[in-house]
């Protein structure tokens, strides 16, 4: 489970942004939405809010790079546009088989060149202390090399800068550096990003193939978000019937000649009052996208996997979304996360759906983009756990609006300004 992401000079992100999902424990309510173990506490859903173009996607763009580096796949990483730097910084502490762990790197985005990485197991104490372990630092530009292998220390300023040191080495040779590498691989491949406005269906296809109890879980997920639909089933060619037009004289094995990815469309067939019609052509945009995202929900309940949301409010009634993060909320979710960045505000729901901790927005004015939680601001602030959080929102006192008051003010107190220096800015 994701616990912290970090970036500077990332994308929109000039200065350094943190995003936590640690959850705030002196706070009892919703205590279900609490993925806790071995004494640490990190929160199973967070939404993410905020106006067009302020930075929402490009924090999950931070967390795709994370995933695609860790997975030695190409980082699509830029730097951000208004710096003379190169250099990207990211990092993620993470929960894999009940330890925690710590990654970053900095990655020269010109020479295509990681200048930097570093990894740490985190312990806990029975006081909530935490002592960090390093088991790798590689600092090429100030010449600093550590590693828990010694012999591997001295080989790490030689080797190529192009990837991350443990694919750039025969990890099987060195106990720990091969424990960090399935460690951050088997994290990274537990992550699913989907973007709503462009989701693909081929996720959900390729699961309903198999006849198990997976596939009638998702078929059920569909089936209960379309009330009208009898059933929903992935056919096979014998129940389809494709016709040509009258005096068409194509060969009958030339009638099936349909790239594959359009077959499998095709043959997603929707039940409706005992009519059987493909999905593709008669379902709405809403109920395919529910399709195509019953999937990525089912199994990651299923399998404890990360599932990173972009619009996913978008066609789909809020009703469903409420629906889609309860489901990962619930008591009966003991390893699944999903982050998700949304624009309907039924969902900011802090009476009876949310802690404020997972609750962020994401603002974006001439000094730069901010991220922050919900939980930043106190009650003294006008904000508690019975606020009318919607109404807050509309209101502009939250930010993501503009000239909000109360977001400048808790701005300047975040970055230290206060008094006449907030007022000179």
């Amino acid at each position: 489970m994701i616990i912290e992401v970090r970036a500077k000079n990332c994308y929109a992100f000039e200065d350094d942004i943190t995003f936590s999902m640690k959850a705030d424990m002196r706070n009892k309510k919703f205590g279900a939405n609490v993925h806790k173990e071995n004494n640490f506490n990190v929160l199973k859903t967070v939404g993410i809010y905020g106006p067009n173009n302020a930075g929402k996607t490009c924090l999950i763009k931070c967390i795709r790079a994370i995933r695609n580096v860790l997975l030695n796949k190409k980082n699509g990483l830029m730097p951000n546009i208004f710096t003379d730097s190169d250099v990207c910084k990211l990092g993620v502490t993470f929960m894999a088989s009940g330890r925690k762990f710590s990654y970053d790197f900095k990655y020269d985005a010109e020479k295509e060149e990681y200048i930097y990485e570093s990894f740490s197991e985190i312990f806990k104490d029975q006081y909530n202390n935490e002592k960090e372990v390093c088991w790798l630092k590689k600092d090429t530009v100030s010449e600093i090399y550590e590693c828990i292998d010694e012999s591997v220390q001295n080989m790490i300023s030689v080797v190529s800068k192009n990837n991350l040191l443990c694919y750039v080495v025969d990890t099987s040779k060195f106990e720990h550096i091969n424990e960090m590498k399935q460690i951050l691989v088997g994290f990274a491949e537990k992550i699913d990003i989907i973007n709503m406005n462009n989701i693909p269906m081929q996720h959900t296809i390729e699961l309903m193939k198999n006849k198990n109890q997976l596939q009638q879980k998702v078929v059920e997920f569909i089936k209960n978000a379309d009330l009208y639909m009898d059933n929903f089933e992935y056919v096979d060619m014998d129940k389809i019937q494709l016709k040509t037009g009258e005096g068409d004289e194509k060969p009958d094995e030339k009638v099936l000649d349909i790239p594959e990815n359009i077959m499998d469309q095709i043959r997603l067939v929707s039940t409706y009052k005992g009519v059987h019609v493909p999905s593709m052509m008669f379902d709405s945009t809403g109920t395919k996208k529910i399709a195509a995202i019953a999937s990525y929900v089912i199994e990651a309940l299923e399998q404890g996997r990360i599932l990173v949301v972009d619009e996913l409010d978008s066609s789909i009634h809020f009703k469903l979304t409420r629906a889609i993060v309860a489901m990962f909320n619930n008591e009966l979710n003991t390893s699944a996360q999903m982050i998700f960045t949304v624009h309907d505000i039924n969902l900011m729901d802090c009476k009876r759906m949310f802690r404020k901790e997972q609750i962020w927005f994401v603002h974006k004015d001439e000094e730069g983009v901010y991220v922050y939680s919900l939980a930043d601001f106190t009650a003294q602030q006008g904000v508690r756990d019975t606020t009318d959080v919607m109404e807050k929102y509309r209101k502009g006192a939250l930010g993501a609006l503009p000239d909000p008051e109360l977001i400048n003010s808790l701005l300047s107190i975040k970055s230290g300004v206060k008094g006449d220096d907030a007022d000179a800015k």
